[in-house]
């Protein structure tokens, strides 16, 4: 696997993708991204995560766009457009090793009706659903059970996916999205921000879920993990 940090260079987007990069449209950012790997033509080889790049130490924020990017295949940057620092991602774990994470995540549960498939709901949603019938969608209330259920998908599934949660994860920034596609109806989910501790519980399954991405909307920038030793 490579893990690489991807600057743009907005002087050589369109005006209406440089407005879609700017305003965080994870649509955008994914036909982008796309281009680090001209001669793939299979699955998405890569996970992305987007954020605005930091300021340098003492200087004023650049308010630029920067991404993370997983990938099973090295990138290709392109001259003008993506500049990618990359290199090469083999972590080394065992059992009981504590780690920082950073994760953005489509938290989702999948809900069966009679007669039909299961369908994938938004599990904070889902928490603020009684309070927005009883009027109440901007109580304490209604925020504390939203977080509740966010970190309950966590905690839940960490076993699953090669560790578990020695503290409660932070609750981050919560983003409903709805992107347009080929002029179709618009494709909606949700994001959420974690960020906390974990401990290793079976080092091959965690790495299998870092290369796989945890959750659902992977294509839109939800799925990769960032570690780093505290």
């Amino acid at each position: 696997m490579y893990l690489s940090r991807v600057r743009v260079d907005l002087n050589g987007l369109s005006r209406g993708a440089l407005f879609d990069i700017m305003d965080g449209r994870a649509y955008a950012a994914h036909q982008l991204l796309w281009r680090l790997f001209p001669d793939h033509q299979a699955a998405r080889p890569f996970l992305f995560r987007q954020e605005m790049e930091e300021p340098e130490e003492g200087g004023a924020p650049r308010g630029l766009p920067l991404f993370y990017v997983l990938s099973d295949r090295e990138p290709v940057p392109i001259a003008g457009l993506l500049e990618a620092q990359c290199k090469s991602f083999s972590p080394v774990l065992e059992v009981g090793d504590r780690l920082a994470f950073r994760l953005r995540a489509n938290p989702t549960v999948a809900k069966s009706v009679a007669g039909q498939r299961g369908r994938r709901a938004d599990v904070l949603m889902a928490a603020k659903y009684p309070f927005e019938a009883g009027g109440e969608r901007k109580s304490q209330a209604c925020v504390e059970a939203m977080d509740v259920a966010a970190r309950e998908w966590l905690v839940g599934r960490a076993e699953s996916w090669g560790f578990r949660l020695p503290v409660e994860p932070e609750v981050g920034a919560y983003r409903q999205h709805a992107l347009s596609k080929d002029g179709g109806r618009p494709i909606r989910f949700f994001s959420v921000d974690y960020e906390g501790l974990l401990d290793v519980t079976d080092p091959g399954r965690l790495i299998e879920t870092l290369a796989q991405g945890v959750g659902r909307a992977k294509a839109f920038g939800c799925g990769l993990m960032l570690l780093r030793r505290p």
